[in-house]
């Protein structure tokens, strides 16, 4: 297992988030009492709603920003130990702290004149501007902030763009107006609910992290699946899954947990890349597992409108499901063909001490029946925490102490920068897409390209969001695919399915396929930092180990055009037995379409046989009772014949594992 210091290295290497300076003396201080206070202002608004939406914004970007400038370098310098803060950003750290605090003084005086901005309205607009752009190429990385340069570049140039794209243009006081002192930028939707929503499940799962639920989620997961054939894969598919509920961020999942099952997986036999590649499929599919997604999926309430988180946590469960079942089958089949077996008993924690502990879930079941029950989601993270402050009680070795809950409010709000940075440049996306017309405009630019094909229209969706998610966090990359794409799938859909009861049905599918594929984007080659991360930890190549996770994770490319063309995958408007069916041969599917990306069943698979396995799990998945019937014939054929011809060449596995 990796030491602590070399799991920072990594992160540090690969994730924005975790290059941060190690401050000193005063300022070790100022960021601990920061960071303290940060946690305690969100929590106060979270219970009640003192405030305006203006002034909780706006503290909340003051917050972020200033203690970005302190704990962020300007430049990145891996492995290179930082404990001073130049003078610039002490300087740039206190104008955050007048941008933050810019609302809640002048909030009677600012509402009397809206609509007329004065030159020191000016100044603080363009200041808050330029300090959210530097704060988030620090703490996220320079992809967003070009990303974000180009959309006002777009605002102040309209009129000089070709065809569809051209608009009127915007001069810097309707921008900085917009940007500043409206609710459609900087502080517009976006990062009121990095402000609500996000903010509290990250100090949610800071305080699960503080019980000690992220390794007893390894022990749990070796108890069982570590005996299984293959099973340090099988231990990491199921350790990554949990380890999703309490962590946003794919790199980091990887690190958490990889730098525990990859030594494992490379110990038992497994290829360092495809031991790598497994982590890293696991580990990204935690944003996209309910009960708590990826932080995006917050933000989709607020886009979608007239629904509830609950609502997409349940529709991304059959898809989460069948996600991990596919990673699952590939590790199962690659462990036939090798010949790997699994863990011995030594290597197995104590059962009977490790589901003793069995408690430590007990807080993230409590989320569900939260949020089944009606409670509103902020408030269902709430009583998650004080749930868990509860069960830690229940032993010595997990008991949260005083100093333990001071520091997961520290923990969570230092999570919670990054987050805060993110919404606020993905806001200056969406003013500019609102008052340009921008969205409407590339909606229909979409569609014409595609000719009114829907499939094409996700085609060219998936793959817009997989190239701006390499370059982006999956929150921006949300808020930008659906502000843009995510309209002309929803116009196409509706052309094809008028029902007036299906709106939110088609809007769920719609927003969930630009955001799987955001995600996906984090294990998809040449840019993938979650499969580049494994790779920093097992040895392996990063391309190749980019290449062996996007196999691994084939299901996340089929599964969202499946939920598009048949929602009742997302348990929306569908009965029962429709559910029960749609799961059932999409899991068969899997299975089929393991074997063939493996090329291993119950024997060594051939080209033909591994091709025709392939279109048998398509067809499966595919949401037709024909292609089903037909899908379902093939299969048993191919089950016989390879259950009968099993032992023509019993060598294989000899010859894999000289190879």
């Amino acid at each position: 297992m990796l030491s602590e210091a070399e799991q920072l290295e990594i992160l540090q290497k690969y994730d924005p988030e975790s290059n941060t300076r190690n401050v000193t003396g005063i300022f070790k201080k100022i960021v601990f009492f920061g960071l303290l206070a940060f946690s305690i202002f969100q929590l106060y608004t979270s219970i009640g709603t003192p405030f305006t939406a203006y002034i909780q914004r706006s503290i909340h970007l003051g917050f972020a920003l200033a203690l970005i400038f302190i704990l962020f370098p300007a430049r990145k310098k891996i492995g290179v130990k930082r404990n001073k803060v130049p003078f610039y950003d002490v300087i740039l750290s206190l104008l955050s702290i007048g941008v933050g605090l810019y609302w809640p003084l002048l909030i009677d005086e600012l509402v009397m004149r809206v609509g007329r901005v004065s030159p020191l309205d000016m100044f603080v607009g363009v200041v808050a501007i330029l300090l959210t752009l530097e704060a988030a190429r620090r703490a996220v990385g320079l992809p967003i902030t070009i990303i974000s340069v180009s959309f006002l570049t777009y605002a102040f140039f309209g009129p000089y763009f070709p065809g569809f794209l051209a608009h009127r243009g915007q001069d810097l006081k309707s921008v900085v107006q917009l940007m500043f002192y409206t609710t459609d930028g900087i502080l517009g939707t976006p990062i009121s609910v990095s402000a609500t929503f996000i903010f509290v499940f990250l100090l949610f799962g800071a305080f699960l992290v503080k019980t000690g639920v992220g390794a007893y989620f390894n022990d749990l997961a070796v108890v069982l699946a570590g005996r299984l054939v293959g099973g340090p894969a099988k231990v990491a598919i199921f350790s990554s899954a949990l380890q999703g509920t309490i962590s946003g961020s794919s790199v980091a999942n990887v690190v958490g947990s990889g730098s525990y099952t990859i030594p494992m997986m490379k110990k038992l036999g497994y290829r360092k890349e495809f031991a790598g590649g497994v982590e890293a499929a696991a580990s990204t599919g935690g944003q996209i597992m309910p009960p708590i997604m990826g932080a995006a999926a917050f933000l989709m309430v607020e886009f979608i409108g007239g629904v509830t988180y609950w609502q997409i946590a349940k529709a991304a469960a059959i898809p989460a499901l069948l996600y991990f079942t596919g990673v699952w089958i590939m590790t199962h089949f690659e462990a036939k063909r090798v010949g790997l077996q699994g863990m011995s008993e030594d290597q197995i924690p104590n059962r009977k001490e490790t589901l003793k502990k069995i408690y430590l879930l007990l807080p993230i079941i409590g989320i569900i029946v939260f949020l089944l029950i009606g409670i509103p989601t902020m408030k269902a993270a709430l009583l998650g925490i004080v749930l868990t402050i509860v069960v830690s009680a229940f032993d010595k070795s997990t008991r949260l102490g005083l100093k333990d809950m001071i520091e997961a409010l520290v923990d969570g709000a230092r999570t919670a920068l990054a987050v805060a940075a993110a919404t606020a440049c993905a806001g200056i996306i969406v003013g500019v897409v609102v008052k340009t017309g921008l969205g409407l405009s590339l909606a229909t630019g979409l569609i014409s390209a595609a000719g009114g094909n829907i499939f094409l229209t996700l085609f060219f969706t998936m793959l817009a969001a997989i190239v701006l998610g390499m370059g982006s966090p999956t929150t921006a990359n949300y808020v930008i695919t659906s502000t843009i794409a995510a309209p002309a799938i929803i116009t196409l859909l509706m052309l094809d399915t008028p029902d007036a009861a299906v709106p939110l049905v088609v809007a769920i599918s719609a927003h969930l396929f630009v955001f799987y594929f955001g995600i996906i984007a984090d294990i998809t080659p040449p840019v993938a930092l979650a499969a580049f991360a494994a790779a920093g930890i097992s040895g392996g190549d990063p391309i190749k180990t980019g290449v062996t996770s996007a196999k691994l994770a084939i299901a996340a490319f089929i599964i969202p055009y499946m939920f598009v063309f048949n929602p009742a995958m997302l348990m929306i408007g569908a009965s029962i037995p429709e559910i029960v069916w749609v799961v059932a041969t999409a899991i068969i599917g899997m299975i089929a379409i393991g074997a063939g990306m493996i090329g291993y069943w119950y024997r060594k698979c051939n080209w033909i046989e591994r091709i025709i396995a392939v279109g048998t799990g398509l067809l499966l998945i595919y949401p037709e009772t024909i292609t089903d019937i037909v899908g379902l014939v093939l299969f048993t054929i191919m089950v016989v014949i390879q259950w009968l011809s099993r032992n023509k060449d019993e060598d294989n596995n000899k010859v894999a594992v000289a190879s």
